[in-house]
């Protein structure tokens, strides 16, 4: 193609029943997009709510090579509207990239736009500054740094342990620089908390669930690095657990509560539902059995692909199926060394996947890949996957969910173009609107 445009056009042509958001919104999730300094924010002074770098870094380069967006912060997120694509409200996730062909920028209006090769393709909004970021816990911390929300709001994310304890070459995900982005947050002088204390996660939810009135935020996620050994004395399990606990004890009720994990035992997966989690997210990562081996090789030594998959089967007798949740991070299965060199491949290896779990009434989803640079599969493949490769993605999950009689996964928000707030891929935008209820 002789032009980014041109391509986005003729994928859209050829996969009409792929909305036209999640054409737009898949290639921003895996490329990136620049922004010029008039659309970057005032950092927690501001009017716009500032990227938290809430687990990953997300960016296409290091804090020291985003210029500018390293010392003021984009927003968290952005939304899409309108257009020459009439584009229906599109929220998605920022992944800073100063070379993408995407920019965000004013116009002489002040208006804020995406452009595409240098022409206007939509309006764009930013999420403003939430109440609850104003005011700081008792210790002087901010909630950004201990709770912040993304999804628009919907989702507080929790990273309460913000390191993995698969350390190095022979052990970390391929493509996870958890490990990198502490570092280099650490090395900015930021404030990001390696563990954080239970009574200030607490704290945090008081704020925002004093000022946020209008109860927007509906669900909260506890996650971090994997744990092998022991993190203050406690195993995976309980480490996590601990958190749930003392918030549902202290608001009970307010939140969904989500656990992202490992794949544990069953006595494990116990006492998660046991302290007060609702839905558990028992990531898979890639489906293909080689290419777990290569690209998850802590995984792979310490549980095993096969055990990995029967603990996530297991786990649906603790939680049921439909709130077993396992993600897998979409176009790593095109990864190069060892990845797979066609679109058709790599479609036919993800979707025996989505199968074989939907078959057992698992409704997996996923975050597209977005190849951080100091990973080793970021500096492999620069550019991600084929654009073409998620967007049959979004057409082969939605056919094997309505071939399993599935619908959208609960704690996602409202699914359906236009609706959904789910920020990392498409996934809920791809998917039908829910029917009305009938009262």
């Amino acid at each position: 193609m002789d032009s980014r445009t041109a391509l986005v056009e003729d994928l859209m042509e050829r996969f009409p029943h792929v909305p036209r958001e999640a054409v737009f919104k898949e290639d921003l999730l895996r490329g990136g997009v620049a922004f010029d300094p008039s659309a970057l924010s005032d950092n927690e002074d501001g009017e716009v709510k500032p990227k938290s770098y809430f687990i990953f870094s997300f960016d296409h380069g290091t804090l020291p090579e985003l210029g500018e967006a390293a010392l003021r912060r984009p927003p968290e997120e952005i939304i899409l509207t309108g257009g020459p694509y009439d584009l229906r409200r599109t929220v998605v996730s920022v992944r800073v990239n100063p070379s993408s062909p995407y920019r965000v920028a004013a116009d002489e209006h002040n208006q804020l736009g995406l452009y595409l090769d240098g022409k206007r393709i939509s309006d764009v909004g930013v999420p403003p500054m939430p109440e609850y970021y104003r005011h700081k816990l008792s210790n002087g911390k901010s909630v950004m740094e201990v709770a912040p929300t993304i999804q628009w709001g919907y989702l507080i994310y929790l990273t309460a342990f913000r390191v993995c304890q698969y350390f190095g070459a022979k052990e970390e995900c391929q493509y996870c620089d958890i490990n990198h982005n502490w570092r280099q947050h650490k090395a900015a002088g930021r404030p990001y908390t390696g563990v954080k204390d239970v009574d200030e996660v607490l704290e945090a939810l008081e704020i925002i669930d004093k000022y946020d009135t209008a109860k927007i935020s509906t669900a909260y996620t506890l996650t971090g690095g994997a744990i092998t050994s022991k993190v203050q004395g406690l195993d995976e399990a309980d480490f996590y657990g601990r958190y749930a606990k003392a918030i549902e004890e202290h608001f009970p009720g307010r939140w969904i509560g989500k656990v992202v994990a490992q794949a544990l035992p069953k006595p494990d997966v116990q006492r998660f539902k046991d302290y007060g989690v609702q839905i558990y997210h028992p990531n898979f990562e890639v489906w293909d059995e080689y290419l777990f081996k290569m690209y998850c090789p802590g995984k792979e030594r310490y549980v095993g692909r096969d055990e990995w998959h029967r603990r996530i089967l297991d786990s649906t007798e603790v939680f049921g199926a439909r709130n077993v949740i396992p993600n897998f991070v979409a176009g790593v299965e095109m990864a190069e060394p060892f990845g797979f060199k066609t679109v058709d491949e790599a479609i036919a290896s993800t979707t025996e996947g989505l199968r074989f779990f939907m078959s057992h009434g698992i409704t997996p989803r996923f975050t597209t890949w977005c190849p951080e640079p100091t990973t080793p599969l970021g500096k492999t493949n620069p550019d991600g996957a084929p654009l073409e490769y998620h967007i049959r993605l979004l057409q082969a999950y939605r056919q094997t969910m309505e071939d399993y009689g599935l619908s959208s996964p609960p704690g996602y928000g409202p699914p359906g173009a236009g609706n959904a707030v789910f920020s990392v891929s498409s996934f809920m935008d791809s998917l039908p609107e829910d029917a009305p209820v009938e009262v």
